[in-house]
């Protein structure tokens, strides 16, 4: 999909089921509910896990993040003083649909209790319920 078109098609209606088993890591954070994400809202969740990890480790190392979330539709939006019927309006943000089941972040070299306390962080910021999952 070509991200600079604009386009009524939201995304696609198959579902992935690669999305919702761990790759890489050893934890992972898996949605539960239905949501929405913008690429602004991913990338400071993705700096939230690495910050939440070095203050439990107390160190300088930090943990291998992968991110399996795919940025799949774009966000138009009007001026608010525009009329209607004035077209669909410019691009202002990517973003992707979250579906039940789908891992949002996969994370290696932490213990459990340090993966809790991740997750329990990543519940405050985010406005989807997560869940920890395990290899």
């Amino acid at each position: 999909m070509n991200l600079h078109n604009k386009s009524h098609i939201k995304y696609n209606q198959k579902f992935n089921q690669s999305n919702s088993i761990l790759r890489k890591g050893n934890y992972g954070i898996k949605s539960t509910s239905f949501g929405r994400l913008t690429e602004r809202q991913i990338i400071f969740l993705k700096n939230l896990i690495i910050k939440s990890s070095r203050k439990t480790v107390k160190s300088k190392k930090s943990i291998k993040i992968w991110s399996k979330t795919i940025l799949n539709f774009n966000l138009t939006k009007l001026s608010s003083e525009s009329r209607m019927g004035k077209g669909k309006g410019s691009i202002y943000a990517l973003g992707s649909f979250i579906r039940p089941g789908s891992i949002l972040f996969e994370f290696e070299s932490s213990l459990y209790p340090q993966a809790i306390y991740i997750l329990s962080k990543t519940n405050k910021c985010c406005n989807l319920k997560l869940v920890l999952i395990k290899r």
